[in-house]
């Protein structure tokens, strides 16, 4: 006899509730984690971003500096009688005032000389052959430069406890501000054009192109000196177009040595730096002459400064690559993670790229940064207007 259901003799129909089976997820769907899960950590360094969208909270405002125009290069303006020759004194003091000097014909003409000096150097070695037999002017300018290198022997690093300054740069630099050296710059390169009286003018660049005694550092802005003081010997004419070359492999290679001789035995202190996120804890514009070295070049790419071999054989011809390996040498650590700004710049494609983005750095970075430009100085070579 078959069974029957306890409600097949029921006359009230009891309806009842079942609860389906839990479906399984779909493939878009993901199971919810265990209370005990724990992911996967990301890999530490996300692969950087493009060049100008690098999230730096220091950087210029990253839209402003893509929308720049590149700087262009032009003629400097050579400077006639009546001379008005005058003591340069500082005027920057505010975002304001800085825009002001850069939006300036004098701003703008100084810019457009570092860009000329880019231009001379292009897909050019350290060692070429210069256009032109080099100037008495350039002559006379690296043997003042080589006087100072040679100065550092007689001043060597005293013990200190300090990681930076060490005070014998202070007599060094007591050696470069005194009258002698202004009277040998004066013999040097203005006597023979008898413009004596321009050295009450040009000197201060001169002597503040070196870093400053009193906090024993030294940074852009010192840099930024040294290539006004090269504008106001153009604008003297004492420096030409076709000169330009040969102060750009000769002059400021030089300089740049003499600036890497002091950084290292004296421990200057970086002014100003932008720590991880700089070039350099020091420099700027041998990574713009640099560029345009490089651009064109067949097998040296952006990238190749990760390559050990061509930094080790290519560094003496080429400001760029001699660059990272003092940053390699002074900073230790993996590359990406001391210097983000030039890894992540060893991305981009072309050192064409690579130079006009740096030449709108530099105004953006440097020519208009209150703590940088307030130290800048304005006479009558170089105007406040």
């Amino acid at each position: 006899m078959a069974d029957r259901s306890p409600d097949s003799s029921s006359s009230t129909t009891t309806t009842t509730t079942t609860t389906p089976p839990p479906s399984k997820p779909q493939q878009n769907e993901q199971e919810p984690s265990p209370s005990n899960y724990s992911p996967i950590p990301l890999p530490e360094f996300s692969p950087p971003p493009p060049f100008h969208r690098l999230p730096n909270p220091q950087n210029y405002s990253q839209s402003a500096i893509l929308l720049m125009p590149i700087p262009q290069p032009d003629k400097v303006p050579v400077v006639s009688p009546p001379y008005l020759f005058q003591t340069p004194s500082k005027k920057i003091s505010s975002p304001a005032e800085s825009r002001r000097f850069i939006d300036s014909p004098s701003g703008s003409n100084f810019l457009s000389f570092v860009a000329a000096l880019s231009l001379s150097v292009r897909s050019r070695k350290i060692s070429d052959p210069l256009p032109t037999p080099l100037s008495p002017t350039l002559s006379s300018l690296l043997s003042l430069l080589d006087s100072l290198l040679a100065a550092l022997s007689e001043f060597p690093p005293v013990p200190h406890s300090s990681r930076y300054g060490n005070p014998s740069f202070r007599s060094w630099h007591a050696r470069l501000t005194d009258d002698s050296t202004q009277s040998l710059l004066s013999d040097l390169l203005l006597r023979p054009h008898s413009l004596e009286p321009a050295a009450v003018e040009i000197f201060p660049y001169f002597a503040d192109s070196f870093g400053n005694a009193s906090r024993i550092d030294y940074g852009t802005g010192h840099e930024t000196n040294f290539a006004a003081f090269l504008y106001c010997l153009a604008r003297l004419g004492l420096i030409r177009e076709e000169d330009y070359q040969a102060v750009v492999t000769r002059v400021f290679v030089k300089y740049l040595d003499l600036m890497r001789q002091l950084q290292t035995v004296y421990s200057l202190e970086p002014a100003g730096s932008h720590g991880v996120w700089g070039l350099d804890d020091y420099h700027f514009l041998p990574f713009i002459f640099g560029s345009a070295q490089l651009i064109d070049h067949k097998y040296m790419k952006p990238k190749s400064i990760h390559n050990e071999d061509i930094l080790d054989n290519f560094a003496d011809e080429y400001m760029y690559l001699s660059c990272v390996v003092f940053v390699k040498k002074v900073k230790k650590g993996v590359f990406a993670e001391h210097s983000p700004l030039l890894d992540d710049i060893s991305g981009v494609p072309n050192w064409g790229k690579v130079n006009s983005g740096l030449l709108k750095m530099y105004r953006a970075e440097v020519l208009e940064k209150v703590p940088i430009m307030q130290h800048f100085l304005f006479g009558w070579l170089i105007r406040w207007e």
